[in-house]
């Protein structure tokens, strides 16, 4: 019986890009790929600060889709799944082009800033409105 098709999965880390490629009918793993070999350059301008370049996250996300389906046929593929690495920030233009570096998940850069605003706003206040903060999760563990 020929199954139906695969499901491409793809992880969008700070460190690397990586890609699976699923079975629909069995849940097999056919294939797998990392792109790149080493970590990705991450920029810190200043202390704290944590930025990477996103046409660096495109040129890997094509590097390791192409090393994971070079074996099968590409037109099989039915759906694309993408986790991407937590909190990050890309500005764009109106053309969807990247205007500067993104700032990462590990950017370091607000963190008194955060603060600040839950010390004058209340613990209360920021849990119901303000969706999570580590200094809140801090304080319930």
């Amino acid at each position: 019986m020929k199954s139906e098709g695969y499901l491409l999965g793809l992880d969008i880390g700070s460190s690397s890009v990586k890609a699976a490629l699923i079975e629909i009918a069995s849940g097999k793993p056919l294939s797998q790929a990392q792109s790149p070999d080493r970590e990705m350059r991450m920029d810190a301008l200043q202390p704290g600060w944590a930025e990477q370049d996103p046409e660096m996250w495109w040129e890997h996300v094509v590097i390791a889709v192409k090393k994971c389906l070079a074996s099968v046929d590409k037109k099989r593929v039915k759906a694309i799944g993408i986790g991407y690495q937590m909190h990050g920030l890309v500005i764009v233009d109106e053309m969807l082009k990247p205007l500067r570096p993104s700032i990462i998940w590990c950017d370091s850069r607000a963190v008194e800033i955060g603060n600040k605003a839950f010390r004058e706003l209340g613990d209360e206040y920021c849990l119901k409105h303000l969706l999570n903060s580590l200094e809140i999760l801090r304080r319930q563990n």
